[in-house]
């Protein structure tokens, strides 16, 4: 069954929220979402960048990483998104980039703290996936993967980035632009020699309750930022005379 004009949006709009949210790695990373006809994934070709992504660059992908529909190769990594969605019928979204603060907080070998808002959404829930920094080429290493995450909101992979999920697409972007900042400011207080103060589990509990709940405001926003992005870098250029 070939997805519907609303779910290639729906991916196209993730990717750029993901660029606007500064997750950028080249043409690396990548951000799928449950297909509705359940016979796979819809994702990005590979090849492209977060900003570059328009319908004519998603794909729909079988849950044995073949190609349904669409024009372009399948991403290599693409077992992360199949073999978690096989192990969680509840997400329906994920989000796998590699950005330089979540890439050294995970060498650190630390827990992340609830330095910040953003800290207490992986307070205590921050699995980290050991087993390879290498890519997730097979289903055995997706199905490690999605183990490790378990239940969690998202997971840093050592050596390499982090996979985030979500029931859809704005919960694992907005997890994974969060964790991002949380790490930042973590390392930030451990360069100026902390940190030293964090939130208790009671404000943990409290503030999991009211900050960035929804997230689909925050959402909208990057994604009108990330729209913009998407023009500049796909206008025509033109040669000076």
């Amino acid at each position: 069954m070939v997805s519907t004009t609303g779910e290639v949006d729906d991916v196209v709009r993730a990717h750029w929220a993901l660029a606007a949210g500064d997750l950028s790695d080249f043409i690396w990373g990548h951000a799928s979402q449950r297909a509705a006809s359940g016979d796979g994934v819809l994702t990005k070709s590979s090849g492209w960048a977060f900003e570059e992504i328009d319908a004519g660059k998603v794909i729909e992908v079988s849950w044995d990483g073949k190609l349904i529909s669409g024009t372009g190769n399948v991403h290599i990594e693409v077992p992360i998104h199949t073999q978690i969605m096989r192990a969680q019928p509840a997400v329906n979204a994920v989000v796998h980039c590699h950005t330089p603060s979540v890439t050294a907080f995970a060498s650190l070998d630390q827990p992340l703290r609830p330095l910040s808002h953003e800290g207490v959404l992986f307070a205590d829930n921050l699995p980290r996936f050991t087993l390879t920094g290498d890519l997730i080429r097979t289903p055995e290493l997706g199905d490690a993967l999605a183990a490790e995450l378990g239940s969690a909101p998202a997971a840093l992979m050592v050596r390499h980035g982090l996979v985030a999920v979500g029931p859809d697409l704005a919960t694992a972007v907005m997890h994974a632009v969060l964790l991002d900042r949380a790490c930042r400011v973590q390392l930030t207080a451990a360069a100026a020699g902390g940190p030293l103060i964090w939130s208790d589990e009671e404000e943990v509990r409290a503030k999991r309750t009211t900050v960035f709940q929804p997230f689909e405001k925050t959402y909208r926003y990057l994604v009108d930022v990330g729209r913009r992005l998407h023009e500049r870098a796909t206008e025509p250029t033109t040669t000076p005379s």
